[in-house]
């Protein structure tokens, strides 16, 4: 069985991608069966659309993969611990695990800030485990903004953000 660490690397990878249209490096990849059926990395810039976080998108793309609106059976590994959107996804699709690997202090909504993917009131909970790979995962988004900043796109709102591992 492949562990944490490899499939956070994979994550890793993906969130790179992330970077060639100026979106936030941010991956995830749902794991069912010990198999990827899906792996995308934030898109918000590329698609003009501030849903279209890399969890969002996974979450999508597996449960056409599964033909299935719940994720059961399912670990999702993403690079940064999920906003109040994607905690909400997460427990709507009803994921088992959650595996990320930075913490985010100004959005973080599964330990941070809030924890929506363990509240009790909720119909759905999940474990989770994070930082695997954590200074990885955080060099790469602090990297990212460091150029950016450089840049300054004032349009899109890049370069001017706040928090290096803040906004996404």
């Amino acid at each position: 069985m492949l562990d944490d660490m490899y499939y956070m690397r994979k994550a890793i990878e993906e969130a790179k991608r992330s970077i060639e249209h100026q979106d936030i490096p941010i991956g995830a990849l749902i794991v069912y069966k010990n198999e990827v059926i899906a792996s995308r990395h934030n898109e918000v810039e590329l698609q003009q659309d501030v849903c279209a976080h890399a969890e969002i998108l996974t979450i999508k793309d597996a449960a056409k993969v599964i033909g299935y609106k719940y994720l059961l059976d399912c670990s999702l590994y993403v690079t940064l611990e999920p906003c109040t959107m994607c905690a909400g996804a997460i427990v709507l699709a009803r994921i088992p695990n959650l595996i990320y690997a930075a913490s985010d202090p100004k959005t973080g909504a599964c330990k941070s800030l809030y924890s929506i993917t363990q509240d009790h009131r909720l119909n759905h909970r999940c474990n989770v485990v994070s930082g695997i790979l954590e200074k990885e995962s955080s060099a790469l988004i602090r990297e990212f903004f460091k150029n950016i900043r450089g840049i300054g796109n004032r349009e899109s709102g890049i370069g001017n953000r706040e928090s290096v591992v803040g906004s996404r």
